[in-house]
């Protein structure tokens, strides 16, 4: 692959999703946060900083999802729906190269949200200890647990690509949205499954949990709530780390081989 056309592929789509105005989500969020720390104290006097916490995360990890599935399905279907891939391919670029630069563009646009809800996140934290301070928390444990859903968005990015190759962009944001919600639940599908003491039906849990993405073990949000002692000892956040990007590598040469095959 060649790098300096991946950095141009990737700079082309964030400046075209820039442009659609998806950086509003920002401002949306902060509106959010306002909303939150005003009406918080009244539903909960003692913790209302593990749950503004806890919604923070929640509202940052629902816009980025929103934003990872919508975007991310159209970024190869759009071109092939509006015949423009026949011009791209013509050029000297591989299939590769396009999906890999697509999928760049919009990691480099998911980065800048996290790190910016993020950077929101704790000055509202700071500022809503002003007029009450209860519930400590830990910067790092925030940071962690924020890094983890770039990871988590990164994965559910490269599902959305790969569906994206070969199925309308209606049905790929569908079936997205299930493989996010099957994800997060695959360990409890398979414990339903060993249940079930059934043959059959514990083989297809196991199939689906060999399947699908164990999003959970890219999940510590709640951890960050309690602070960094609660999170998981650093090997098991590595080796999860190293889960999500072998998961994310292979999805990505999943659609590379799939597109590679299509034809136009």
């Amino acid at each position: 692959m060649n790098f300096g056309r991946l950095y141009v592929i990737a700079t082309n789509v964030f400046r075209e999703v820039v442009r659609d105005r998806i950086l509003f989500m920002i401002g949306f969020y902060i509106i959010i946060l306002a909303t939150a720390i005003y009406f918080l104290p009244e539903f909960a006097a003692a913790t209302e900083d593990k749950m503004f916490l806890d919604f923070a995360l929640a509202a940052m990890n629902l816009l980025g999802l929103v934003v990872a599935v919508f975007v991310g399905t159209g970024l190869i279907n759009k071109e092939i729906e509006k015949r423009t891939v026949l011009v791209l391919i013509a050029k000297p670029i591989s299939r590769a190269e396009l999906i890999v630069g697509k999928y760049l563009g919009l990691l480099s646009l998911l980065a800048v949200l996290i790190t910016a809800m993020t950077v929101i996140t704790l000055v509202f934290l700071q500022l809503g200890k002003v007029p009450y301070s209860k519930v400590p928390y830990s910067i790092a444990s925030v940071l962690i647990s924020a890094f983890f859903l770039f990871l988590q968005l990164s994965l559910m990015t490269a599902v959305a690509i790969t569906l994206g190759v070969f199925t309308t962009s209606l049905l790929a944001t569908v079936l997205t949205f299930a493989v996010y919600l099957m994800g997060n639940i695959t360990q409890d599908i398979l414990q339903l499954g060993r249940l079930g003491r059934k043959h059959g039906i514990e083989t297809l849990t196991q199939g689906l949990y060999l399947v699908l993405p164990d999003l959970s073990r890219l999940d510590v949000k709640n951890d960050a709530i309690y602070g960094l002692a609660a999170l998981p000892n650093s090997t098991t956040l590595i080796s999860n780390v190293g889960y999500g990007l072998l998961y994310t590598l292979m999805l990505l040469a999943i659609a590379i081989l799939i597109f590679s095959q299509r034809e136009f």
